[in-house]
């Protein structure tokens, strides 16, 4: 182990000791593992693809002015929420079915909102909303119709609720370049925890495993730092047992994570390999690395695996 590594662990030994211990999460999204959504940039901005577990049937389903980023399943697998760039104009969150049918947009007036992920029961949206004219900056949920906004507290960055709804995760900053954790808080915005240290840089994308009990994250994954590489690690939401999934050294092999899959038994994520990028596949222990779509010119972002709407099981979705 390098003398790095061992420092980054012995930093979250002491952190979770020094700091209060949040709750484990419990279990929902289970479920058989479906569609791979994520976003591309096209000439036509960034648009958002879908395709099966096994690489077949890859489709762009966003085909909007601007940009569709950030997409996020609904617990049955058959809608995504994302967030829509417009040009010209302030973000706002869109829904659609998952093959891009039945989309709606929910504009809010002279307010930027993204960031958007749904609630386990699937009835809630959270999504992060900045109000240019306060400037103020906080989580909000709203009902599938974008009625009932409700401000929820705490910011800044990808919020995702936890597997048993009591509990977000995000992403906060310290102002410095490469300054960015991972959080955790109540679903009302009380009892924020910092699950790793500023220094760790987490990539704005993690996910919560479907069981609630590990998060899964980017390091050093927003601010490059020459010669060293971006790698996958899981956590636990009280911020012990650090675990590195990859452990790609030298800075020119990437790995960026996109989610677990819905079986649990699956971090999905986009390898970066001198220039190339692929859509891998690889077990939480860092064991059966799986390309999905292979190395090319081709660059997923920002993925997330959907739960397969139904029981039907085709051997060749796994």
């Amino acid at each position: 182990m390098s003398s790095t590594r061992k420092a980054l662990l012995t930093a979250v030994a002491v952190l979770g000791v020094l700091m209060m211990i949040a709750a484990p999460a419990g279990a929902t999204f289970p479920g058989h593992n479906g569609l791979i959504a994520f976003q591309v940039q096209t000439d036509a901005g960034i648009q958002i693809y879908t395709v099966r577990p096994n690489g077949k049937k890859l489709q762009q389903v966003t085909f909007l002015s601007g940009d569709a980023v950030a997409p996020a399943w609904s617990p049955d697998g058959r809608r995504i929420v994302f967030e829509h760039d417009v040009p010209g104009a302030c973000d706002n969150v869109a829904i659609m079915n998952a093959d891009g049918n039945g989309l709606i947009e929910f504009p809010a007036p002279d307010v930027c909102e993204g960031d958007p992920s749904f609630t386990p029961d699937g009835t809630r949206i959270i999504f992060d909303r900045f109000d240019p004219a306060a400037n103020d900056e906080a989580f909000w949920s709203m009902d599938l119709n974008g009625n009932d906004r409700q401000r929820i507290g705490p910011c800044c960055a990808d919020p995702n609720v936890s597997p048993n709804g009591r509990k977000i995760s995000f992403l906060g900053f310290n102002g410095d370049p490469g300054g960015t954790a991972l959080f955790t808080s109540n679903i009302d915005g009380s009892n924020v925890f910092q699950v790793t240290p500023f220094s760790f840089d987490v990539a704005v994308k993690q996910d919560w495993a479907p069981d609630g009990k590990h998060l899964v994250f980017s390091i050093y994954g927003d601010i490059p730092i020459p010669g060293v590489s971006r790698n996958i690690s899981t956590i636990r939401p009280d911020g012990t047992q650090l675990r590195f999934v990859t452990n790609y050294e030298g800075g020119d092999v990437n790995a960026n994570v996109g989610s677990y899959s819905p079986d649990g038994r699956w971090i999905i994520f986009r390898l970066t390999d001198h220039g190339l990028f692929g859509l891998y596949k690889i077990h939480p222990d860092g064991s059966s690395l799986t390309a999905i779509l292979p190395l090319s010119d081709f660059r997923p972002g920002f993925i997330a695996w959907g739960p397969r709407p139904g029981e039907r099981n085709d051997e060749d979705d796994e």
